[in-house]
Order: C-alpha cells, then sequence, then structure tokens
C-alpha cells in the first residue's frame, strides 16, 4: 500500500479537481493499493464538507481535521505518523505538485531508495519576491547547516516505511519536517520537475510564516548563531580596546576625544551587539522551554477513516 498525504486549508476551489487528478494517476498503478490521507489544517471554507463527500465516493480517502490550525508541517508531520503504507507520498492539495509525480517518485523507490525528492527546476506563478525569498532561505541553510537542499528546493518527497519509523521517534515541534527527513540518512535520490501554477485561489503562505519558519530551520540543525557570538563579542572588545588605545594617545597629545559623541556611539553600538545576542539566546531557550512542556504539535478534532 502507498500512503498519498496532501495538508489542506481553505482549498475548497481545488480539492475536487485534484482528487480527479489523483485518482487517474493511481488508475494507471496497478500493482499497488493506496490510500489518500487530507489532513485539514482548521479550514474555515468548505474544504471539510467537501472532504466528506468525497470520502462518501471513495473508501480510500481518509480525513483528519485539525481543532486549531498549527500550519503544513504539523500537518504533513502528523499524516506520515498515521500513514499505514510501505511507503509515503506528500504532495500539495493546490495542484502545483502534479500527483502524476507519483509515478516518478514510486520508480525510484522500487530501484531501492528510502527517499524520493521531487527537486523544483522551475516556478510557474510565483511573484518575484517568493522566488527571492525562497533563494534566500535555501542558501542560508545550505550556508548555515550541515543538511544540505536543492536551491529552487523540495516540497514533494517519497518516504519509505523504515524512514517514517525513525521519523516517528522524533518528537521536536519547532523544526523543518523537510530537513529532518532529509537529517535522518537513508538512502536518497531525486527525480526534477517544474511547480505548476496554482490550479485556483491563492498561497495562504504569509510572510510571518516563512520568517518562522526560516528561524527554526536554522536554529533546529545550526550551532553556527550561538557558537559565533562568543566570536562576535571578542571582535566588539578587541575594537573597544582599541578605541580606547586611541583615546588614550590623542589625551597623550593634547587633543582629547569628545566625550559625548564618541560614549554614545560605543554605547549604541556595544548595546545593540549585546540586544542581539541575547535575543539568539532567547530564540534558543524558548524552543527548549517549549519543548519541555510537551505540549502536542497539533490537536485533532476527529478523523473518519
Amino acid at each position: 500500500m502507498i500512503s498519498v498525504i496532501f495538508p489542506v486549508y481553505d482549498e475548497e476551489d481545488n480539492l475536487n479537481r485534484l482528487y480527479q487528478r489523483l485518482d487517474e494517476t493511481v488508475s494507471r498503478i496497478s500493482d499497488q493499493e493506496f490510500e489518500f490521507i487530507f489532513v485539514d489544517d482548521c479550514s474555515t471554507d468548505e474544504s471539510p464538507r467537501i472532504l466528506k463527500e468525497l470520502r462518501q465516493q471513495d473508501a480510500r480517502v481518509r480525513i483528519v481535521r485539525f481543532a486549531r490550525n498549527s500550519g503544513s508541517h504539523a500537518a504533513i508531520a502528523y499524516g506520515l505518523n498515521c500513514a499505514r503504507g510501505d511507503a509515503a507520498v506528500v504532495l500539495a492539495a493546490d495542484l502545483q505538485d502534479p500527483p502524476s509525480l507519483i509515478w516518478g517518485l514510486l520508480d525510484e523507490w522500487q530501484l531501492g531508495s528510502r527517499m524520493v525528492w521531487g527537486v523544483r527546476t522551475k516556478r510557474e506563478g510565483e511573484g518575484f519576491f517568493t522566488l527571492v525569498f525562497s533563494k534566500i532561505y535555501y542558501f542560508l541553510l545550505n550556508w548555515l547547516t550541515s543538511v544540505k537542499a536543492p536551491p529552487l528546493g523540495a516540497d514533494v518527497f517519497l518516504a519509505d516505511r523504515a524512514v517514517i519509523d525513525a521519523f516517528r521517534n522524533v518528537t521536536e515541534k519547532h523544526t523543518s519536517v523537510f530537513l529532518l527527513l532529509a537529517w535522518l540518512g537513508f538512502r536518497q535520490s531525486q527525480i526534477e520537475y517544474v511547480k505548476e501554477k496554482r490550479y485556483a485561489g491563492r498561497s495562504k503562505w504569509r510572510l510571518g510564516q516563512k520568517i518562522k519558519l526560516t528561524v527554526d530551520s536554522l536554529l533546529a540543525f545550526s550551532d553556527i548563531p550561538i557558537r559565533y557570538m562568543s566570536v562576535l563579542g571578542f571582535f566588539t572588545a578587541l575594537l573597544g580596546f582599541v578605541y580606547a588605545g586611541y583615546v588614550f594617545w590623542s589625551y597623550v597629545h593634547g587633543s582629547p576625544v569628545e566625550g559625548w559623541s564618541s560614549l554614545m556611539v560605543a554605547i549604541l553600538v556595544v548595546g545593540g551587539i549585546q540586544m542581539m545576542m541575547l535575543g539568539v539566546l532567547g530564540e534558543y531557550l524558548w524552543r527548549t522551554y517549549d519543548e519541555s512542556r510537551c505540549r502536542p504539535r497539533q490537536i485533532v478534532e476527529y478523523e473518519i477513516g
């Protein structure tokens, strides 16, 4: 059996078309059974009703609805945790990731890969700022972490049962599911595809969510921010000693440095650096505290199927 997982949030205009294309795709695969897991991230439109109608039409459809919006990564994680297949495929519900990718992913999996990534070669229908932010995000990941990602990213993947079982043992919340799966290891391969334009509607992926994902990804897989705080402190102190020597030299030669301006500059620079350091420490500390409370990543309102 193959599990196909879709995180869903306000996709009422896409779901029927998605199911139609999905059914057409898997009908051409005769040697596998399928289940379709739709994880509704507390949608506010007609998505829950449409999903229930799809369930009545097709027993392969399974529905999970969250009681509160928890984000697409939480939805993907829960879908993996409840998947029953020998492998699981994760696709977007907005049809940007065409269901026909399942063919290529399964071919690579059957050749022995435990993780198969769908790597974007092009993104259609995306704005300039979205593309720029994406490139910055993946550049920072490849530069600051040991987990390497394609320059244009990978939103589609197939995970073998062995990978899913290993993923279930990881309980951290503030992280990127994609980076975590890559970090697990196993034999990995990739296929290339063009990310299509949304079939209908618009993206709900807001700027604040993108920034949070960037911070979560960096802090979860890199110790560089906290490690190099001491380096920054060293050079700041060194600069302070150099400036102190300059002040002393100027005083000895009869041209003392004016006090107020130089003092304010020093206070603002050093104070700003200290506040940035405290902010980095606070981000690490908050995540440690939040993990220690053991609150669930998501609250499930109901499951069908």
